[in-house]
């Protein structure tokens, strides 16, 4: 059986200075061993097959391991406090909009957590709100969405996305998208917020990355035919 030592010992030797570099420019706290996204997820079909580890690399606090854990943990079973723990330790981007967001949006608390979190005057937990929101719409049938909620968040959204913190600019951004992509009824409510919003400027840090126009994003899913296409999950 997989141990959290061995797991740990793994995320070791698969790190490298070279991406530990690149995730301290993203926002990154140590510690971390700089593990690639994708050797991270080598490791998932292991660690999936205990859950214990699988939930004990979150609360090593190592960027890597909880990662790790939100890519295996079985949301089914994530208790809300559990999910308020994780995101009280969530201190860059990578693990809320991400890792947390997504055990979080498969969880039987998904909703109530995510109005919980946009709320928040912490920054972090704020984005993982928007985003454990986003990936719920991106998974749950349209009969069983609260439209009229999700039409006031946009239009939130277009009342005070410039004047938000940095990465929830990105996070409300992200969830326009959401909408328009996997939200059929919100559709043309969503492509209209997008291009109300327009262009979203948010500081990346000394890194290439880009914040996506909400508006082309949309047309491209359209052109594509993939609108109200749901995902089987959100956790990749």
């Amino acid at each position: 059986m997989t141990t959290l030592r061995e797991v740990m010992d793994k995320l070791e030797a698969m790190g490298s200075e070279q991406t530990k570099s690149t995730f301290l420019r993203h926002g990154a706290k140590e510690p971390l061993f700089g593990v690639k996204v994708g050797d991270l997820k080598k490791l998932v079909k292991e660690v999936k097959a205990n859950q214990q580890v699988a939930r004990a690399l979150y609360d090593t606090g190592n960027s890597d391991a909880m990662y790790l854990a939100g890519l295996t943990v079985d949301p089914r079973t994530a208790d809300k406090d559990m999910l308020q723990r994780w995101v009280r330790a969530a201190n860059w981007y990578m693990l809320a909009e991400y890792a947390v967001a997504w055990v979080a949006a498969e969880s039987p608390h998904a909703l109530e957590l995510a109005e919980d979190w946009i709320r928040s005057p912490d920054e972090m937990t704020a984005v993982c709100g928007w985003s454990t929101y986003a990936n719920y719409i991106s998974i749950t049938p349209d009969g069983r969405l609260d439209l009229r909620r999700i039409e006031r968040l946009l239009g939130q959204i277009e009342a005070t996305v410039h004047e938000e913190r940095n990465r929830v600019r990105y996070a409300m951004n992200g969830f326009v998208i959401a909408v328009g992509v996997y939200a059929a009824p919100l559709h043309e409510k969503a492509k209209a917020c997008a291009d109300a919003i327009g262009s979203v400027k948010v500081d990346v840090g000394q890194t290439a990355c880009k914040v996506p126009r909400a508006s082309e994003y949309i047309r491209k899913a359209e052109e594509r035919g993939k609108v109200g296409v749901k995902r089987k999950t959100c956790i990749c």
